[in-house]
């Protein structure tokens, strides 16, 4: 698949999204990178360790997030989308819900919607992404953790994202779907989500995993957001050996060298 002006061999290959928070409240890194300064240092830091798409996000979406407005959310990722894209020859996803920042961040040349409701809160973001030729992702959510059978329903949800998305006019080749580790789930469903992410192969479009340094680590190894690296790791390797085509996550070099050598050993 094509994101921006790179091609993506999602079928053999597993790519790194690093995670640029401009936000000054975001679970695992807040406040250290709101700064424009320190933000092109720290993109530049992941790319060079390896970074193949930056995330760039100006809401933190953690549990118990304060939701700001459409122009704060706008004012904090616009100007960072236009440096980034600027400086270095990397595709750049916006991490976002909302029509009116998407429609900006689109104009300042994202090249990926990355969507937390799968196009299912402002449908006019599917729209924006079809009009602009981006790629998206859609992630699963639901706002409360109740299902009749959870991967059966999960692979459901994603069927309505995809619906969305193409009733919108985005292209087949433009859509990665994401389990959504973290979002509308119980602890044993995000284990769930991740042991049996390849589920969503069956739905035919490449996938993304996002659990770096999320509370399902924290649970499991009863450890700060700081010292969650080993576990995201484990679940890095989990997504390589499942398929998966991109892993989002906020410690690039160390999920770098993990890639590499899962797939060195698939491969051989």
């Amino acid at each position: 698949m094509k994101i921006g002006k790179r091609e993506f061999d999602v079928k053999h290959k597993t790519y790194i999204m690093g995670i640029l928070n401009v936000t000054p409240d975001s679970f695992s890194d807040g406040g250290r990178y709101h700064q424009m300064d320190a933000a092109l240092r720290h993109a530049e830091e992941m790319i060079r360790d390896g970074a193949d798409i930056i995330d760039i996000g100006g809401e933190s979406t953690r549990p118990g997030h304060t939701v700001i407005s459409d122009e704060e959310e706008i004012a904090r990722v616009v100007p960072v989308i236009e440096a980034v894209k600027t400086r270095f020859d990397v595709p750049v996803s916006i991490d976002t819900y909302k029509s009116k920042v998407a429609e900006a961040a689109l104009q300042a040349g994202a090249d990926l919607v990355n969507d937390i409701w799968g196009f299912r809160h402002d449908g006019r973001v599917a729209e924006l992404t079809a009009q602009y030729g981006a790629a998206c992702c859609l992630m699963h959510n639901r706002k409360e953790p109740v299902y009749q059978n959870f991967l059966e329903d999960m692979v459901k949800d994603m069927e309505l994202c995809v619906r969305i998305a193409r009733d919108a006019g985005v292209a087949d080749d433009k859509i990665i779907l994401d389990p959504g580790v973290g979002f509308g789930k119980t602890y044993e469903m995000n284990l769930s989500a991740i042991h049996h992410v390849d589920i969503l192969h069956t739905l035919g479009f490449p996938i993304l995993l996002g659990t770096s340094r999320k509370s399902v680590i924290g649970l499991t190894l009863d450890l700060p957001t700081d010292q969650r690296v080993e576990g995201t790791l484990a679940t890095t390797v989990i997504g390589v050996m499942k398929g998966c085509a991109f892993v989002r996550v906020h410690d690039v070099k160390e999920n770098k060298r993990v890639i590499q050598m899962t797939e060195a050993i698939l491969g051989g």
